[in-house]
């Protein structure tokens, strides 16, 4: 599934491509998404300008007219979307949802096989969505710090793990970044999270910050599904220390990397550098 970097990868790739252009047509092949895309979304985007491409966790915003008084359209590229720019006319293939021509001859176009991912339309005149109302702070946000973690962690019993991988505390920190950050802070996965320190929290802020901001740099985690938005791959995955490296050495002391569940979902930690 496409976490922060990789969406942040796709913003960064189609943004100086569309900033500035207007919607000149919009064909919804199939609206069958995860939230299906409403009848009157071609007309709601049709003559609009897209003047920013901007992101509020995993969602891309497109917003369109001038401070988004046209409004916004919401992106999510759930398990295996992929919102490419064409500037050319290739046949369509099965899965390709959604596509919006633009001035000058450029094309979005979203393709989606398992379907969970989402284009809607955002109102000027909606305040906020419900999709966006109750995420917690962007991890490279002034506001996310190691006292925020710890005030926000007090009396909490569940794992660390679970704990920053909630989108509610903070966005950004899925599953394989999670389990990066918590290797270089040194913390394992397991420990519970209101018993985790002040210190301990502002060392995982900042492991939280320097992984996503890898990962982007690099262009996201491709393992399977993911391709930015001209179909380039990322290289994160070859600077891996846990994630998918159970019964595999550890890079920085030779032990074992340890496999577990968390949550429904598979972890990996180092039983000697994690404490």
């Amino acid at each position: 599934m496409p976490e922060l970097p990789e969406v942040e990868t796709v913003r960064r790739g189609i943004e100086p491509h569309v900033v500035g252009r207007t919607i000149t047509a919009v064909h919804v092949h199939d609206a069958r998404l995860r939230w299906p895309v409403p009848p009157d979304f071609a007309a709601f985007a049709l003559g609009k300008r897209i003047t920013e491409v901007s992101r509020r966790g995993k969602y891309l915003l497109l917003a369109l007219g001038t401070d988004a008084s046209g409004g916004r359209i919401i992106v999510h590229l759930g398990m295996s979307g992929r919102l490419n720019v064409l500037d050319d006319q290739p046949p369509l293939r099965k899965h390709d949802h959604i596509e919006i021509e633009l001035s000058g001859g450029l094309r979005l176009r979203y393709h989606d096989p398992r379907r969970f991912g989402a284009v809607l339309p955002w109102s000027a005149d909606a305040p906020g969505h419900v999709l966006l109302d109750e995420l917690g702070p962007e991890p490279f946000a002034p506001e996310f710090n190691g006292d925020y973690l710890f005030q926000r962690s007090r009396g909490r019993r569940s794992p660390l793990k679970n704990f920053i991988m909630d989108g509610h505390i903070v966005v950004g920190a899925g599953n394989i970044y999670a389990a990066e950050a918590l290797f270089r802070a040194g913390l394992r996965p397991t420990r519970a999270a209101g018993k985790t320190t002040r210190a301990e929290y502002a060392r995982l802020a900042q492991t939280v910050r320097e992984v996503l901001g890898d990962a982007i740099q690099q262009g996201g985690t491709t393992l399977r599904d993911f391709a930015g938005a001209h179909g380039e791959a990322g290289y994160f995955q070859q600077d891996l220390y846990v994630y998918g490296r159970e019964d595999q050495p550890c890079r920085i002391c030779g032990s074992i990397i340890k496999g577990l569940r968390l949550g429904n979902r598979a972890s990996c930690y180092c039983p000697r550098c994690q404490h």
